[in-house]
């Protein structure tokens, strides 16, 4: 079953509930669970936000009537009364937000702002506590749109430091919601400086925000054109690589699939292969075991095997999975770039251990036909600076490498270390004669 890969709930708990509805959305739209269980899920949710007409149309389609609960409809009335009444109390500040000339009055010092609300337009403190109630509740409503410019004017007048990191992760997850992805990420590195600065009140406090913020920029670093870059550098820092392994293992799929299909960080990678070197026995993941198979284990029969499994772990993972609709066709760009690079790391891997491998058995590795693997080899070699050729009659790669032998090298180091010697020398005897002459 592709859902015994499905790591939604594991991933959910460390999201806003606004953020599983995407999640929700994909495994609806892939089948991977029964319809009625991902409808019954939705509602669950909707129960704990104002989405309440949201709520009675998922009802309706789960029980197939136009009938929906009174508790729902009164629901609905408290909702609405309350919306209200949060609008009323936070009227006075966005209406002088509202005013172009009134905010040029304001500056970047805080306590400056409160004085001349105060003074000058009778807004205090009251009412700043007031727009962010009503910001989040807009949130709630499922109003992303508004809910993120109250937040992002809430945040510019505010002196609660606790409120103002939690109207940041509000507007965080609104921009995600809303797909503004380059906003999305000025607000996730924001978020970054704020965490790895702020002195928490404990380390383990500390660790769960770096967690959150993990799980928060899988929608961001799969979405955003230079995200696959981004990620690696964000989980691949020592301080959140340690908080993966140790409370949040399933995040090595996603740094993992990076790392594949992200040639330009080759140097990171090979640290990255200790990682999942001691983490293969503890944590089992299909992409991971893949990696682990190469360049642990040698195994090019399971590597294959695993192979398999990535494909299909990608074709539903909510994150890695995504669907780009061409003419007729439907592709998920992600999975072909991972089978590509795959098939590269075990034929480099071959490569590495043999001089001369036999074209059907590296065919079978590779999960082609005979045909395309040679075209496939072909085209590598042409494009690449591999040193190797093709022997057709026999059916063999011939690897050429260009390897200095063991007494050239020997003769190099050796001379380079004289060569390094001979300036050290050089320098201390100017310092002496310099100290001489003084």
């Amino acid at each position: 079953m592709a859902s015994k890969f499905d790591l939604t709930p594991r991933i959910a708990p460390n999201l806003d509930r606004h953020l599983v509805f995407p999640l929700l959305e994909f495994l609806q739209e892939r089948g991977l669970y029964p319809e009625e269980d991902i409808l019954k899920a939705k509602i669950e949710l909707l129960n704990h936000t104002n989405m309440v007409d949201y709520a009675m149309d998922i009802h309706k389609s789960l029980y197939r009537s136009d009938d929906v609960p009174q508790d729902m409809i009164d629901r609905r009335a408290e909702v609405v009364g309350r919306l209200k009444a949060l609008e009323d109390g936070a009227a006075p500040l966005i209406g002088f937000l509202q005013n172009p000339q009134a905010v040029q009055e304001l500056r970047a010092d805080k306590q400056y702002n409160l004085q001349i609300l105060n003074e000058h337009h009778q807004i205090g403190t009251e009412q700043i506590d007031a727009l962010y109630d009503y910001a989040k509740f807009q949130f709630e409503c499922g109003n992303y749109s508004g809910a993120a410019d109250y937040l992002c004017q809430y945040r510019a007048l505010c002196t609660n430091n606790y409120k103002s990191l939690s109207a940041l992760w509000g507007k965080l997850a609104a921009e995600v919601l809303m797909q503004n992805w380059d906003i999305a990420l000025e607000e996730l590195n924001h978020l970054k400086e704020i965490i790895d600065s702020k002195n928490f009140s404990s380390s383990l406090n500390q660790v769960q925000n770096r967690i959150w913020l993990m799980h928060w920029s899988l929608f961001i670093f799969f979405n955003h054109d230079n995200g696959r870059t981004q990620i690696i550098d964000l989980f691949n820092q020592d301080k959140y690589l340690n908080a993966i392994q140790t409370n949040a293992p399933h995040l090595l799929r996603y740094l993992a699939t990076a790392f594949i299909v992200n040639k330009r960080r080759r140097p990171q990678f090979k640290e990255f292969i200790k990682v999942i070197q001691q983490e293969q026995y503890s944590h089992k993941d299909p992409i991971t075991e893949f990696l682990a198979c190469i360049y642990v284990n040698y195994d090019f029969v399971e590597a294959q095997k695993k192979m398999r499994e990535c494909e299909e772990v990608i074709l539903n993972d909510p994150f890695l999975g995504k669907r780009i609709e061409e003419g007729n066709f439907t592709t998920v760009p992600l999975r072909d770039e991972f089978i590509e690079n795959a098939r590269l790391f075990i034929f480099e891997t071959c490569c590495r251990i043999h001089q001369r491998i036999d074209m059907g058995v590296l065919a079978d590795k590779l999960n082609l036909k005979y045909e395309e693997a040679e075209r496939w080899i072909v085209n590598l070699i042409r494009t690449s600076k591999l040193e190797a050729k093709i022997d057709s009659k026999l059916g063999t790669i011939i690897m050429e490498p260009n390897v200095t032998n063991v007494y050239e090298q020997l003769i190099n180091h050796t001379t380079a270390l004289s060569n390094r010697t001979y300036k050290i020398v050089h320098q201390l005897l100017e310092n002496s004669h310099a100290q001489t002459a003084r």
